[in-house]
């Protein structure tokens, strides 16, 4: 592929990226949109989105991704499998070294998500999206009055389980290990809560409903006695944190401890806390806090509008 010069490049086809690429197609700067290791990024493992403003009946994430696709398609956003490598972020234009070659672009918009922390069992994979879930925010909603399971011992997985409380009629908060390593406080709200059981040095062996397609339990295993057991329940949520798609970016510009980019006024990153040039962030990659699509698309307008002034008040 021969070197080629664009006015902006865009990492990422999720709610982030697909906005930012509706944007800056409809102002004629025809991006160039890289697909990444997961195109659609979470919202294409998940079944029914409820909260997205416009789709009172809901709509299927993978839907809701393709419409975007296809919206922003049809403005001239052009979408291209690849992957990021390297990239010079001092250099003028920014140099992107990927896995289908070299691209050079004026402005470069980081949307590459953050990637849930799974268990890693055939069968949690085989049932995410029928009673598998790494967001309670988004489908809490769906286990109204059911028995279910968190996975996890920090104050993710305490957030995870106190929020289901508001649905479900029993959790059970599954770790691994004896001492649950959350905040005080949390541990606090969680003990207070009769609904929330918390069962330590335990772990999942097998989620069990892969032959129905709904999750109807699960196989567990005590650490300290290898003891196995089941538990009856319809939904089983990791609370295990999100890795951010950013490390490519390490020394190139900030990032906090957990490898969040950081960010000014919500999409402009930094190096050594000074401004980074033409390169915005956007969507779960520098958000460790809300991580839902209505917020992921808001950041990937606001990095589309931030990169159209950028090349505007360029010299020519």
């Amino acid at each position: 592929m021969t070197t080629e010069i664009r006015d902006t490049v865009i990492l990422g086809t999720g709610c982030a990226g697909l906005t930012a690429a509706i944007y800056t197609a409809r102002a004629g700067l025809k991006p160039l949109v890289l697909e990444g290791q997961q195109p659609g990024g979470q919202l294409s493992i998940t079944s029914l989105v409820e909260n997205f403003p416009g789709w009172p009946e809901g709509v299927q994430g993978p839907d809701l991704i393709e419409n975007m696709r296809k919206q922003a398609a049809r403005f001239g956003a052009e979408y291209r499998m690849a992957q990021l490598v390297s990239a010079d972020l001092t250099a003028n234009p920014i140099h992107l070294q990927t896995s289908a070659g070299e691209i050079l672009t004026r402005t470069l918009i980081v949307a590459s998500g953050a990637s849930a922390r799974w268990l890693g069992l055939p069968s949690e994979k085989a049932l995410v999206g029928h009673g598998v879930s790494s967001c309670a925010t988004c489908d809490g909603f769906f286990f109204r009055g059911k028995e279910i399971a968190v996975v996890g011992g920090g104050d993710s997985a305490m957030e995870e389980a106190l929020f289901l409380t508001r649905f479900a009629s029993k959790i059970t908060l599954l770790h691994r290990r004896e001492a649950f390593r959350a905040s005080k406080i949390m541990l606090e709200r969680v003990n207070a809560d009769p609904k929330i059981v918390l069962r330590p040095n335990t772990v999942v062996e097998e989620v069990l409903g892969v032959e129905e397609n709904a999750v109807r339990g699960l196989k567990l295993r005590d650490v300290r006695t290898g003891e196995i057991s089941e538990l009856a329940v319809s939904g089983l949520f990791l609370g295990i944190g999100h890795e951010p798609n950013a490390k490519v970016f390490a020394g190139k510009i900030d990032l906090d401890t957990d490898g969040y980019i950081k960010t000014q006024n919500n999409v402009f990153t930094t190096h050594e806390g000074a401004v980074v040039p033409g390169v915005f962030a956007c969507g779960d990659v520098q958000d460790r806090r809300y991580r839902q699509a209505i917020t992921a698309a808001g950041t990937g307008c606001m990095a589309a509008l931030e990169a159209e002034k950028f090349i505007v008040e360029q010299p020519s």
